[in-house]
């Protein structure tokens, strides 16, 4: 399989207090130097045109940029890129930043999918989260993107956080599958070090989120998505058939791919490593031809074991045991077999025909069954 490619923009309207993403607010003046840099960034990793499975452009929120600006991106792109070679094109939206003249550049360079941040439907939550856009502009949007031809779209979803009850929840996913969207990310909120959220935490501003609720939550997401159309693919993920994240599939799978931009990471050979997030010093090392990486380091195989277990697992379809247990001593081996048995005894995983796959239960106290099965 090629390799994919992730670029992120990190410029923002306004930072969500869940976010600990690298980005930047008020800084709009940037984005064409820095698109100067991401340019000189794909040139020093790519010499010449290559064929690519994926791209996925992040953020921060990559369509603030104008469409001039997206035009540029692309263009970029293209230099780099043979597009025929494409399975999938995603980019990342905002409501309240999407223009037709915006979505038209997109399906103009070949998009072909379009992951638009909602995140809740009702008006108070969006703004307990920080969002700058309302319901009713996430509609506009949304059935904006099919005119003009958007065919595959993600909604993403957050649930479990502070004020939300069961019934709001319902209401959001009912909501939501009335649009009809392609793909449905759902993701119980975890509160990150350094965001909003965090600093509320630590000042008692904001609480734990019921266990009983958030497990009712996430039993009903399952039951709700499985009848309205949608197969769970992955712990968060619901798709159409045929419109699973090809993207995420490939990390999830622990395969190549290129990371442009500040604070991107990426996985070329065994070799992992991660951009600088400081936007000066990532400037300054591509105005010197240097790449602008920050960290990085050669995956040992007890490291490839622990995330194919992390990443493999999430799937639905799980992992094919012997192409884990191959990174294990004999006894690592024998120790994960007891925890795994262990694990099967409960039902929280499955075997079938050699794949381990977590079971309903288990993707309840998935993080648990992670850390457990991991080797130091």
């Amino acid at each position: 399989m090629n390799k994919a490619i992730y670029i992120h923009i990190p410029f923002c309207a306004k930072k969500c207090y869940y976010c600990d993403f690298t980005s930047y607010v008020g800084r709009d003046e940037e984005i064409n130097s820095y698109l100067d840099s991401l340019e000189k960034e794909m040139d020093l990793y790519m010499d010449k045109k290559e064929d690519i499975y994926s791209i996925f452009i992040g953020g921060g929120t990559p369509s603030l940029l104008s469409p001039d600006q997206l035009d540029r991106l692309f263009g970029i792109i293209e230099k780099k890129v043979n597009l025929e070679s494409l399975c999938e094109y995603t980019i990342e939206s905002n409501p309240g930043t999407l223009t037709r003249d915006k979505l038209r550049t997109m399906k103009k360079h070949g998009v072909n999918r379009l992951s638009m941040g909602l995140q809740a439907v009702q008006d108070k939550h969006l703004k307990f989260m920080g969002r700058i856009h309302d319901m009713d502009q996430f509609v506009e949007s949304f059935e904006l993107a099919r005119q003009e031809g958007l065919e595959n779209i993600n909604v993403d979803l957050i649930f479990a956080f502070e004020g939300q009850t069961l019934e709001d929840w319902k209401e959001s996913l009912e909501k939501v599958v009335a649009m009809n969207p392609d793909h449905i990310s759902a993701y119980s909120l975890i509160i990150e070090e350094g965001t909003t959220f965090y600093r509320m935490y630590q000042d008692g501003r904001l609480n734990d989120f019921d266990e009983d609720t958030y497990i009712s939550m996430y039993r009903y997401t399952v039951e709700k998505l499985k009848d309205s159309g949608y197969h769970q693919y992955e712990i968060s993920n619901y798709a159409k058939e045929g419109c699973e994240c090809k993207h995420n599939i490939l990390y999830w799978d622990c395969l190549n791919y290129y990371g442009f931009g500040l604070g991107a990471s990426g996985f070329i050979g065994d070799v992992r490593y991660t951009n600088t997030k400081n936007m000066k010093d990532y400037m300054e090392d591509l105005d010197n031809k240097k790449k602008p990486i920050e960290f990085k380091e050669v995956i040992a195989s007890k490291d490839r074991f622990n995330e194919k277990i992390i990443l493999g697992l999430r799937k639905n379809e799980g992992i094919l045991l012997d192409t884990v247990t191959k990174y294990l001593t004999d006894k690592e081996e024998n120790d994960f077999m007891v925890k795994v048995k262990n694990y099967i005894d409960k039902g929280l995983l499955l075997v079938d025909n050699g794949r381990l796959r977590l079971g309903q239960e288990g993707r309840e106290v998935s993080n648990s069954i992670f850390v457990d099965l991991m080797v130091d």
